[in-house]
């Protein structure tokens, strides 16, 4: 693999490698970006690493990396992949810190990896925005930076140009969604399915923090969510769902919250919307019969959801995933 960017016409991403950074979260972002895909058509990113030191020793030193490209390469890239830092309190050397400034400066969109949101507010880059990191982190993040708005419950935040994830398995949630906002669902979908992951954990689902073990733990929502996932385009209601998974209404209010961070409608609601957008990726069938197949009932409902999503009108939506998805 070349040192710099060579795919004329791709989006290109750099994804830095810094001192102690977790492999895990390097790989899945190599897996989900790095890797030619046949089932995709080929390659969706020009990916590459880079690096401030010709030799960057991994977390506990178990490997060192080497031959990667120099640290310049952030300057050209459209999205910059910031890794986590297992030592918060150490300072990131200034070269590293000055090239991710200027990135965001010139317009890039910059990705953090958990404990990367340090990195990102020591550039600099972090004042006013909202970000997510793992929650053990979250406390020292707000004492040291007072002007960055902290949600340390949920798996990612796109924040427009800067998205943050929380712990390991969230960046492969990450990694997912940003192949879905940048070329659709359906694509999203494929890459998730060739990696046997599920493509449907949401930014907003929690992060998993330790609690006491209930001494009566209540049903789970693994089989109600599984059935619904059959039914979510059919007139289904919260009181079905409900009646489904044999609790009150009441009840499984709480359950959704407490499990996804989210309401049984908002969540019934993102289902339909991803099947909306599959059929405006894949489909020429007209706006009104997406929004009636998917669930979503009117043209207006579809409009309103999916411009809370993703910005764009449904023709719009089409325009611009229809010819990728093929």
């Amino acid at each position: 693999m070349s040192k710099d960017f060579s795919q004329p016409g791709l989006h290109r991403v750099a994804a830095l490698v810094d001192e102690g950074s977790n492999p895990f979260e390097l790989a899945c972002m190599t897996e989900v970006f790095g890797i030619e895909r046949s089932e995709v058509g080929g390659l969706l990113y020009d990916f590459r690493l880079c690096a401030h030191q010709r030799e960057v020793p991994m977390r506990q030193n178990f490997f060192t990396m080497t031959g990667l490209a120099e640290l310049d390469l952030l300057d050209a890239a459209d999205t910059v992949i910031v890794p986590n830092r297992p030592d918060t309190a150490a300072p990131r050397h200034p070269a590293v810190l000055a090239a991710i400034a200027r990135a965001h400066a010139r317009g890039a969109r910059l990705v953090g990896m958990c404990s990367g949101a340090f990195t990102l507010a020591d550039a600099g880059v972090l004042r006013g925005r909202r970000v997510t990191l793992h929650w053990q982190w979250a406390d020292e993040f707000r004492r040291r930076f007072p002007d960055t708005e902290v949600d340390d419950t949920v798996l990612f935040i796109d924040d427009g140009d800067i998205l943050t994830s929380a712990g390991s398995a969230a960046a492969l949630d990450l990694a997912l969604y940003l192949v879905g906002r940048d070329h659709g669902t359906e694509i999203a979908t494929a890459v998730a399915r060739r990696l046997v992951f599920a493509a449907h954990r949401r930014g907003g689902q929690r992060q998993f923090i330790e609690r006491p073990v209930p001494s009566a733990p209540g049903p789970s929502l693994a089989a109600t969510l599984e059935w619904a996932e059959h039914h979510a385009t059919e007139p289904l209601t919260v009181a079905d769902l409900a009646a489904r998974a044999r609790v009150s209404v009441a009840t499984l209010h709480r359950h959704f919250r407490a499990e996804l961070g989210c309401t049984p409608l908002a969540w019934l609601t993102a289902r339909r919307l991803d099947h909306a957008r599959r059929l405006l990726e894949t489909t020429d069938l007209p706006i009104d019969r997406v929004a009636a197949e998917c669930g979503l009932g009117t043209t207006a409902n579809l409009r309103t959801h999916l411009a809370a999503a993703t910005g764009l009108t449904p023709t719009a939506y089409r325009t611009q995933f229809r010819a990728s998805a093929r």
